[in-house]
């Protein structure tokens, strides 16, 4: 069992609790660990095919490898104080950003997009690991604090050329936006209903990511609405009655 470093203090806590999210600025795995995780995403970077940088959706799925990773004591020990002591796994992503042609990611909350998928949104939890520095010039995710009371805001088209989705929340204001500017092992964590977004990156430096996203074990998945979605049971007991990859 691998113990994290730097557990979350209880103003960590009530500081993602008020705002929807929190940097965690450490190093979520050991050096060896972390260089592991760098050489599987670049192995599917390289076999990606047809697909953009910025489309490696559900990877764990085809590559259990990743699964030491999103099921592992460094993370789970990361969150369980926000979520509480039952979790399972909801999805992964790797999402890549390349230099000077990488997609904008519109401003959205997570949860619209899941939008009957679930029971509740109020315990779901995304950690944003950085596989390269993410900084203003490449792209960095950004949030507006606070707004993870609503979650489904009103939204409208727009051009999938330069963008990552093909709608945005409307009328945004982007001066209380919040950079997530991080060194590569360094997180974010985030609440599904918060808005953010982030620019494209028109840097010549590469800015990837692994997004992590798991929910409070309490929650119940729409059987009819998930056909073919995996989940596992991360920690502790499923109080939902879901039904699990590892049950």
């Amino acid at each position: 069992m691998t113990k994290l470093v730097h557990p979350l203090a209880a103003q960590d806590v009530a500081f993602y609790k008020e705002n929807g999210y929190l940097l965690y600025h450490n190093q979520l795995f050991a050096a060896d660990k972390f260089t592991h995780l760098q050489n599987i995403f670049e192995e599917h970077l390289a076999d990606k095919g047809e697909k953009l940088s910025d489309e490696l959706d559900t990877p764990h799925f085809r590559d259990p490898r990743l699964l030491d990773f999103l099921l592992s004591d460094e993370v789970l020990d990361l969150i369980e104080p926000i979520l509480g002591p039952n979790i399972f796994l909801w999805s992964s992503h790797f999402i890549c950003k390349d230099p000077y042609i990488g997609r904008a990611t519109p401003w959205h909350e997570d949860s619209a997009f899941w939008n009957g998928r679930v029971d509740t949104y109020e315990k779901i939890l995304t950690v944003w690991l950085a596989l390269d520095r993410s900084t203003r010039d490449n792209g960095c995710m950004q949030v507006i604090p606070g707004t993870h009371i609503n979650g489904f805001s009103a939204y409208e088209d727009i051009d999938t050329t330069t963008n990552t989705f093909a709608s945005q929340i409307k009328d945004v204001d982007v001066t209380k936006a919040v950079p997530f500017e991080l060194e590569p092992g360094e997180s974010s964590l985030h609440d599904s209903r918060i808005m953010h977004g982030a620019d494209a990156n028109t840097s010549q430096y590469r800015r990837c990511g692994y997004t992590m996203r798991y929910m409070s074990a309490d929650t119940r998945l729409i059987p009819d609405r998930n056909a073919g979605h995996k989940i596992w049971l991360a920690r502790g007991q499923d109080l939902a009655g879901n039904t699990y990859v590892n049950a």
